[in-house]
């Protein structure tokens, strides 16, 4: 199994999208890159702390290579916008990867490369190092299956899931 953390906006959205993902075996919400040792959403919204809303995708390589886990990242959510993902503000939303080591390191560069050829203007897309990861609440763990209906998720992370289905089809689960 390999796992990457990666932020790129509401970590509600990236989760959702690779859950629908073969190979993906878990997603964790979390915080990371911040300064505030074991902080809440409520603090983590405010901008202050330093962290990003992230996820830790764990996957089988075997079954979906890691080159997909990062193009799909850089997919779902829009590199170019810096500090936010649409209608969310803040560094909380920023667009970073956070390697756990060389190999990682070369991979993210990797993608953010091919990304760079898909987006017209640059990329914002930080690597950052992999510090202290902190899980988000339980409810915001797997939120878009637990809340099919919020306002946020028809809105925002269904279009998000659609597009990497569409372009990853191949690895969709069923």
């Amino acid at each position: 199994m390999e796992t990457y953390v990666l932020a790129g906006g509401c970590f509600w959205c990236l989760d959702a999208a690779y859950r629908a993902l073969r190979g993906v075996t878990e997603v964790e919400s979390g915080y990371i890159g911040g300064t505030t040792p074991n902080p809440s959403y409520e603090q983590v919204c405010t901008g202050t702390t330093g962290h990003a809303e992230a996820v830790k995708v764990t996957f089988d390589p075997e079954v979906i290579p890691g080159d997909v886990i990062l193009d799909a990242f850089f997919t779902m959510h829009d590199p170019r916008q810096l500090n936010r993902q649409g209608n969310d503000v803040g560094t909380q939303y920023r667009s970073a990867m956070f390697p756990a080591d060389d190999a990682q390191r070369e991979a993210f560069a990797a993608a953010a490369e091919r990304a760079a050829e898909w987006w017209d203007g640059g990329l914002v897309t930080t690597t950052e190092e992999l510090g202290a990861f902190y899980p988000a609440e339980d409810y915001h763990q797997d939120f878009f299956a637990k809340n099919p209906g919020q306002g946020y998720c028809l809105a925002v992370a269904v279009p998000k899931v659609n597009k990497v289905r569409a372009r990853f089809g191949e690895y969709a689960r069923l």
